[in-house]
């Protein structure tokens, strides 16, 4: 192993080593090494105890540029994946690369990208992410021969056997992949049904194609162009194809749907939980529920490296830590499950989620939170977040810093969180103003949607810049599209309580307290603070002084495309394009509560904002 001057910088403390294997027939003038056969870098200061697999992806096909200048840009995607990393670009194809960032949650012997096996040595594999049922497809579909121990290595022996649609749709987890198939001549992009995985891609006219986790990693991609080619989300539940062009350059040939939010997957024939009863009596319903979440929860348990839940004290995340609990216990984890909670002392989420805590008998973390804090964290939310939507910045900021938090003081990597179940189950307040049960049936879909654009994007972000793995067993394939298969009249708000039906089936089972069972919405952005001071509020005086009435008044001329018309949304579009300038149209629209002419994403300043009464 050779010891070379770092290539890329890190913090100080950063040592690389590095192995390559470069064709002494490529040269180039121009590149820091010699042009890459084979880069790989780890970093044997981070301890196998505390080196974190969330991982990022980064490929190139058809670059007109020099692939070791290209590949700096893939180092602003080292947050996901801090155990190591490749590039490695193609066979044939040299202006064909793959790059990947590790974070090692299973195989950590083997589990290094592109995924390559000797009885396919023609195809190329990197994602990011996890297949929960790969030991049962392997088994159904006698695949002996697996060479790795890796749970990626399944879509390889289901492509070959089956091809790209019928691959896609049998996987079960959340999943952003690219695969090539240089037998063939063909590239393939894929990504899971809620994009819990992000993935951007970049395509020029000429063919050039460029992808990767974050859009941050495609921003100063050189191309050909005279003018610069859109960067866009990769959507979800949707796989293309390529054509592969002898010069390395692609051409689409298709975009197609593999999995819809209100499908059964192709996937549930080969469940654990099989054949569940049929029909719609409440207690059948509940009981549905009940397994389903359950075995979704049980199946995210799939880690070599401690697994934590983040816990708000609400609802949806205080279900995911008791059921993780209590299965945590069944599976004889060698290891306490970690809760964490971020919020000032007397806020709402900080008690809420010290009662759980007790309850469940997890192994609690409270993480203090000044609006001074937050607001200085504001710059790096922006950037980790790439977007300027309002209501996504306020409620990242928190989960931000207490993931921050988990990477510095624990060892807990792979992070348990209750994301989707609002969008789910009908859980935000305005729901109770839907007109009809079909017309919050319609927006429940809407916004399971648009998660990869809003919760999920969040949700992975604030994580993933720690070097976090997140899961998110509410937006488990089967029960959402079993819950979204029920009758629109039994999902809609009962009694004047959201997520009546959630709340109902756990009744009377002690899982957690009966309180917080029945405790009312509270955005984890609100919740932080105590009623009496938002945090919303915190960030809207602040930026009294950050932005002045002249520029948000010129806000329309300034920022054409969804101009902010607050001061708050203004100082952070400013924000946003300072760090990604011209790139506005990442965000199609700004998270807003319906049917109620709502001025704010805040549930705290509608009408029917009703707080508990120990708030």
């Amino acid at each position: 192993m050779l010891q070379v001057t770092p290539l890329f910088q890190f913090r100080e403390v950063h040592r690389q080593y590095a192995s390559f294997d470069v064709p002494a027939s490529v040269k180039c003038s121009r590149c820091i090494i010699p042009p890459l056969r084979r880069i790989l870098l780890l970093h044997p200061f981070v301890s196998a105890k505390k080196s974190p697999r969330m991982c990022g992806i980064w490929a190139l096909f058809g670059s007109d540029e020099c692939l070791s200048v290209q590949c700096t840009s893939a180092m602003k995607i080292a947050h996901r994946g801090p155990d190591a990393f490749r590039f490695e670009n193609v066979n044939g194809f040299t202006n064909c690369c793959f790059g990947f960032h590790r974070l090692a949650i299973v195989d950590q012997l083997y589990g290094m990208q592109p995924i390559r096996i000797k009885k396919f040595p023609y195809l190329w594999l990197v994602y990011n992410g996890e297949i929960y049922n790969y030991h049962k497809l392997k088994e159904q579909f006698e695949f002996t021969d697996y060479q790795t121990k890796v749970d990626g290595e399944i879509l390889l022996h289901l492509y070959e056997r089956f091809g790209i649609q019928k691959m896609a749709s049998l996987l079960d987890g959340v999943f952003a992949f690219v695969l090539l198939d240089t037998a063939n001549r063909k590239v393939f992009l894929g990504r899971d049904t809620y994009g819990v995985r992000p993935m951007f891609k970049l395509l020029t006219d000429n063919g050039f194609l460029a992808v990767c986790s974050e859009a941050k990693g495609l921003t100063d991609i050189t191309h050909s162009m005279s003018s610069p080619p859109k960067i866009t989300p990769f959507l979800p539940g949707h796989f293309e194809v390529f054509d592969l062009k002898p010069t390395g350059k692609v051409e689409s040939i298709q975009m197609d749907r593999f999995h819809c939010c209100t499908q059964e997957p192709n996937h549930a024939a080969y469940d654990t939980v099989e054949r569940l009863p049929s029909g719609f009596v409440p207690e059948t319903v509940k009981s549905n529920i009940r397994s389903l979440f359950e075995n979704a929860v049980r199946k995210r348990l799939m880690a070599h490296r401690r697994i934590g839940c983040l816990l708000s004290g609400g609802l949806d995340s205080s279900l995911v830590a008791a059921t993780l609990v209590k299965l945590a216990k069944e599976e004889k984890l060698k290891y306490p499950i970690q809760t964490f909670a971020i919020g000032a002392e007397d806020s709402p989420d900080i008690l809420a989620a010290r009662k759980v805590a007790s309850y469940i008998g997890s192994e609690h973390h409270e993480v203090d939170f000044t609006p001074e804090e937050g607001v200085k964290a504001l710059e790096e939310v922006i950037f980790h977040l790439e977007t300027y939507d309002i209501t996504t910045i306020r409620a990242s900021v928190g989960m931000y810093l207490v993931s921050k938090y988990i990477r510095e003081k624990t060892d807990s990597v792979v992070i348990f969180s209750g994301e989707g179940s609002d969008e789910l189950t009908q859980g935000y307040i305005y729901f109770h103003k839907a007109p009809t049960p079909k017309a919050a049936a319609e927006d429940s879909v809407r916004l399971m949607k648009e998660l990869y654009l809003f919760d999920v994007l969040r949700a992975d972000r604030t994580t993933a810049a720690h070097g976090l793995e997140l899961r998110v067993p509410f937006l488990d394939h089967r029960f959402t599209a079993y819950y979204l298969s029920l009758p629109e009249e039994m999902r809609q708000p009962k009694d004047g309580v959201e997520k009546h039906l959630l709340r109902d089936s756990f009744k009377g089972l002690n899982l957690i307290p009966d309180e917080i069972l029945w405790r009312r919405k509270e955005a984890f952005s609100d919740g932080m603070m105590s009623v009496k001071k938002s945090w919303y509020n915190s960030l809207q005086d602040q930026m009294e002084s950050e932005v002045n009435d002249y520029q948000l008044e010129k806000a329309p001329k300034t920022f054409p495309f969804l101009p902010p018309r607050t001061k708050e949304a203004y100082f952070y579009r400013q924000v946003f394009e300072k760090q990604y300038p011209g790139q506005a149209e990442w965000l199609s629209h700004y998270w807003m509560p319906r049917w109620i002419n709502a001025t704010d994403p805040s549930a705290r300043t509608l009408s029917i904002y009703k707080p508990d009464k120990d708030q």
